[in-house]
């Protein structure tokens, strides 16, 4: 296991963020902070929810289009950035070993216990496969990834979506400067489609998502003992159609302050005051063909779902 963040990093990371987010108007907190123990497990239940179709749509892309996958980039490594429990990748890695090219597999996370638990399952799994796991931020670290030739960097899931378009053009940059002209990109990214589809995947009948929303303020309450109320503020989800994205944010039910000793910090809330959470950023392919060409990759292949939802890209770095 390669680490590259500590706890003392992201207890930096987080107060660095709270600090930024929360001093500004309108306020902010970036997506990151959901995912403790508990956060990703509503996200694991989240991606069960009948109106969540993203997870089901691009395992149906990788169950189908896998084996050319494999055939097209010849393999010998792949690398996953925000890899969780690589449940979906596990697509890929048979379809690599069946073509007999890979040779290793490198999740990379900013979770060290989702990490080694991964880890251990896909080395139990595949004991032909050489895994090393990268404890990371794929924001910073990728100048950091294992060298190596034939390499393919797997960005799934759309969480190319929860960046900013400076965040994408800065991750993209990075990444093609960390691969050899040649390597590959496999981009899972979600569609623009009609709002009716688009928001119900962000806020459920079920609420499973609102308390994945307000995670968030728990997290900080445990980690820099603030004293949100969660039960007061309410789940939003709306889409832009002027950005073509869906945000997430938290609505104060009422006046309120909260306080955030460990920054010493006072930060008031007014009823019906909004905080945005996340961005899930959705694409046409023109565009991502343009965001990719300007960042030195070129768009070989395009796949999408049977109903066209979600999309798969697999880019050449030039």
């Amino acid at each position: 296991m390669l680490t590259l963040i500590d706890d003392r990093d992201l207890a930096r990371t987080l107060r660095a963020d709270v600090l930024a987010g929360l001093t500004v108007t309108p306020k902010w907190l970036p997506p990151r902070w959901f995912y403790d123990a508990r956060g990703s497990e509503l996200f694991e239940e989240i991606t069960r929810l009948p109106e969540y179709y993203p997870t089901r749509a691009e395992r149906a892309v990788l169950a189908g289009h896998a084996p050319a996958i494999a055939r097209i980039t010849e393999a010998k490594c792949l690398v996953e950035l925000g890899s969780g429990s690589s449940e979906k990748t596990r697509l890929l890695l048979d379809a690599m070993l069946r073509r007999g090219t890979l040779g290793s597999f490198v999740p990379l996370d900013v979770s060290a216990s989702a990490l080694t638990a991964a880890v251990g399952e896909l080395t139990a799994a595949y004991p032909e496969l050489t895994v090393t796991g990268v404890v990371g931020d794929f924001a910073r670290h990728l100048a950091y990834l294992p060298e190596g030739d034939s390499r393919v960097v797997a960005f799934l899931g759309g969480t190319i979506g929860n960046l900013t378009p400076p965040e994408r053009t800065a991750f993209l940059t990075a990444l093609r400067g960390a691969l050899h002209e040649g390597e590959w990109l496999l981009l899972g990214a979600d569609l623009v489609k009609d709002p009716a589809v688009l928001v119900p995947a962000y806020d459920d009948a079920a609420g499973v998502t609102a308390e994945f929303n307000r995670n968030v303020l728990r997290v900080i309450n445990r980690e820099l003992g603030a004293d949100f109320d969660p039960a007061a503020f309410e789940h939003v989800a709306l889409w832009d159609a002027g950005h073509e994205w869906i945000e997430m944010r938290l609505r104060s039910s009422r006046d309120q302050v909260v306080r955030i000793p460990e920054l010493d910090l006072t930060v008031p809330f007014a009823a019906g005051e909004e905080m945005r959470t996340e961005i899930s950023a959705k694409f046409r392919r023109a565009g991502l063909a343009a965001e990719l060409a300007a960042a030195g990759f070129t768009l070989r292949h395009w796949w999408t779902d049977p109903d066209g939802r979600f999309g798969v890209a697999l880019a050449q770095a030039g």
